[in-house]
């Protein structure tokens, strides 16, 4: 438990070297408010290879909660698809909980694109909710998944 702990902490700092803000379109932050969005691997169109993994930075403020859990959708054709993330819990995903209100937080999250996935462009939807269920953030951004 403990190297896999040691392992997601390594990884985050070497992606976070790499990340660059991202344009997004904000979908329906309710109790935080983002302050910006870093994703690696990125380029001005966000590209990954299958058998890779897409992080997500994220930075928010103005929100109070005890808990906090990541939903992660691939948006095709308009169609919401559930996309598994190794955490939903963001209280293990670089957030200290419980949350306070007027503190700004840094959320880091991953998600694996696996190689069953098929080449497509699609828009990934990341939410992050607190205790009644309302979003903290979320927000989309274009992802073309290639071979």
């Amino acid at each position: 438990m403990a190297y896999h702990s040691l392992a997601l902490v390594l990884a985050s700092l070497v992606a976070v070297s790499v990340a660059e803000p991202i344009k997004y379109l904000d979908c329906g932050s309710v109790v935080g408010k983002i302050s910006s969005v870093d994703v690696t691997p990125c380029t001005v169109n966000t590209v990954v290879n299958r058998c890779s993994r897409l992080y997500v930075f994220m930075y928010f403020s103005d929100a109070a909660s005890q808990t906090s859990k990541a939903i992660v959708h691939g948006v095709i054709a308009g169609v919401p698809i559930p996309f598994p993330i190794p955490n939903e819990d963001g209280c293990k995903s670089g957030i200290q909980c419980p949350i306070q209100q007027q503190k700004t937080y840094s959320y880091v999250n991953q998600l694996p694109v696996k190689t069953e996935y098929p080449s497509l462009k699609l828009v990934v939807e990341w939410e992050l909710r607190d205790d009644n269920n309302k979003d903290y953030f979320c927000f989309k951004f274009p992802v073309q998944i290639t071979s």
